[in-house]
């Protein structure tokens, strides 16, 4: 299981950004983050066509599938929402990994019986700001 921001497990930073200005501001192969929109198709055109790993906030099975599409390297759904997103990406084979947002630790060990790939505290995203 993966574990993003945690107290005591090095992990991957991300950076919450609002447009793709925002992304300047972040370091260089920095993990941007940002919710699934129409409006935010721009970004991820900008992210695929420079190779740039991105997550994206999901709220439902719809939009589960058309950010596997675009090419997200993480899938980030509410506890809600998990286990089914976690039975799609593996029926079919996402590349993406299911990432669901916690409070506590005493969540991982839920999230770990539904077999999801990863879980993600606030303190692992920073928000960027142009």
């Amino acid at each position: 299981m993966l574990l993003f921001g945690h107290r005591f497990i090095p992990s991957e930073t991300f950076y919450h950004i609002t447009n793709i200005d925002d992304i300047h501001h972040t370091p260089p192969n920095a993990c941007l983050t940002f919710a699934f929109s129409e409006e935010n198709l721009d970004i991820i055109q900008h992210c695929n066509d420079n190779a740039l790993h991105f997550a994206l906030s999901i709220d439902n099975t719809t939009e589960l599938i058309y950010a596997s599409a675009l090419n997200a390297t993480y899938l980030i759904v509410t506890q809600t929402l998990a286990q089914r997103a976690q039975k799609i990406a593996q029926e079919y084979l996402f590349d993406a990994k299911i990432l669901v947002k916690i409070e506590k630790d005493a969540e991982i060990e839920a999230m770990a019986h539904l077999g999801i790939d990863g879980v993600i505290y606030p303190s692992a995203v920073i928000k960027i700001t142009s």
